[in-house]
């Protein structure tokens, strides 16, 4: 038996096998637990491909996070295609091109806005809208990249995750006497879709490359993804509100 074995989870952001989150689904799967994905828009169609890869069938069901309707009617989606769940995935995150890259202090409001709505409200939004089907206990996830520091072109998603942080820290504090527990994964930087849409990324792949205690291979999301499925399962059973390094060592190093 895995160690999700019976427990049905909502993950959401898988775009590419490349993904942090494909992997915590193929794992998941492989686990034991049953597994729905959501995705939105144009990515609709290219999420339900890559699902077909799977160890197992899933469904795949829209859901924009910043759309009214669509978290209004969640809960009652799920529930016909799943039933109750026992955890969610949050791996979602995005900024328009002007909110990263060296551009901090020319980001008109407009474009901060966005990236703070999708990549850090979404995480309240969410799992809120999903409460009517969470079972008692259950556990929320989210893929962070620790914003407790400043980091080269990261900008305003840097601030976006530390609001990201911040709200998954208050979501813990809320929700925990339902059970539900809110912790995070801080991944390494991993050449994934999201990444590539930064500008200049890779200076912050050599700080790693040079630096990470343990190494750290910049195309492997195996590490975080196991994160992701421990936090996921009974183990953690007393641990909610944290946010748990996946980086090689990195962030536990000096200058």
């Amino acid at each position: 038996m895995g160690i999700l074995e019976g427990k049905k989870i909502l993950i959401t952001g898988v775009l590419t096998e490349a993904s942090i989150a494909y992997t915590a689904a193929r794992l998941a799967q492989e686990q034991g637990a049953e597994v729905i994905l959501s995705s939105f828009g144009r990515m609709l169609p290219i999420t339900t491909k890559i699902s077909e890869r799977l160890p197992k069938p899933v469904k795949v069901i829209e859901l924009d996070a910043t759309n009214k309707e669509h978290l209004d009617g969640l809960a009652e989606k799920i529930k016909a295609e799943i039933g109750m769940i026992d955890g969610i995935v949050h791996a979602i995150a995005f900024a328009p091109q002007t909110a990263l890259g060296g551009n901090f202090l020319e980001t008109e409001w407009a474009d901060v806005s966005t990236a703070v709505e999708v990549s850090a409200y979404s995480l309240k939004s969410i799992t809120t809208a999903c409460l009517p089907v969470l079972n008692n206990p259950s556990s929320v996830v989210g893929l962070t990249f620790d914003a407790t520091v400043s980091w080269p072109v990261y900008d305003w998603m840097g601030v976006a995750k530390a609001a990201f942080e911040s709200t998954s820290r208050y979501l813990a504090k809320y929700l925990g006497p339902k059970g539900i527990r809110v912790n995070l994964i801080s991944a390494g930087p991993l050449r994934t879709t999201a990444a590539k849409g930064i500008p200049g990324f890779a200076t912050m792949e050599e700080v790693w490359a040079d630096r990470a205690p343990l190494g750290w291979d910049l195309t492997d999301t195996e590490a975080a993804a196991k994160g992701l499925v421990a936090l996921l399962s009974d183990w953690f059973p007393a641990t909610t509100g944290e946010m748990i390094h996946v980086d090689g060592g990195l962030h536990s190093t000096g200058a």
